[in-house]
């Protein structure tokens, strides 16, 4: 055991009460490093948490606010398919994330509503809705685009469609007579066709 070692562990007991860092050799002895977080960013928070749902703007409380409780979602993790080396075959990137919509009360009811009719052959018999990810190698990417899918297909469900003009209707309404005539036009031709390659009727040879 050389002369440093021997101080330093000197040092290491007689500070082990207070816990505190000491200065040995004229540097500074510490359990963290100069590059830890709460070095870095002093004033940062360093704890994760999930915030709470955004306060929604006077007149969008029939909206969703984008807000999506976590501990609503059912998320596994498996096996992604696809290229990636020995990397797919270790880590469990691709996320699957179902909840039951019909018992989802952090969307709206209307919105609700018609979600289980616009998705009602993708729903299990046990009420559940599946969406997956596996566009990256990293977990919390996957799981993020499997939020924003959601997001998606939620705020789709949300924009109000405009009712067509009576110019539209009419426009859709000549489009529609003039494909009829065509089609009937070609259906004569064709059976013309047919017509002419049998023989003349009534006639023995």
């Amino acid at each position: 055991m050389n002369k440093i070692t021997r101080a330093f562990i000197s040092v290491l007991r007689q500070n082990s009460s207070t816990c505190t860092s000491s200065t040995l050799l004229g540097r500074q002895l510490s359990y963290k490093s100069d590059l830890s977080l709460d070095k870095i960013y002093p004033s940062a928070r360093l704890q994760l948490y999930t915030p709470p749902p955004p306060v929604s703007p006077p007149g969008s409380a029939n909206k969703f606010n984008g807000y999506i409780p976590m501990d609503k979602l059912e998320i596994t993790y498996s096996r992604s398919s696809g290229p990636g080396g020995q990397h797919v075959n270790t880590v469990n990137t691709k996320v699957d994330v179902r909840f039951k919509l019909a018992e989802a009360q952090w969307i709206p009811e209307d919105t609700r509503q018609k979600l289980l009719k616009v998705l009602a052959n993708k729903i299990t018999k046990e009420g559940y809705y599946y969406i997956k990810s596996d566009v990256s190698r990293s977990q919390q990417l996957n799981l993020a685009d499997a939020l924003e899918k959601l997001r998606t297909i939620i705020r789709a469900q949300e924009v109000e469609v405009a009712a067509p003009s009576e110019e539209s209707l009419e426009r859709v309404r000549r489009r529609q007579e003039r494909a009829a005539r065509e089609r009937l036009q070609l259906k004569r031709g064709r059976a013309q066709v047919k017509a002419d390659r049998q023989g003349p009727g009534g006639v023995d040879f």
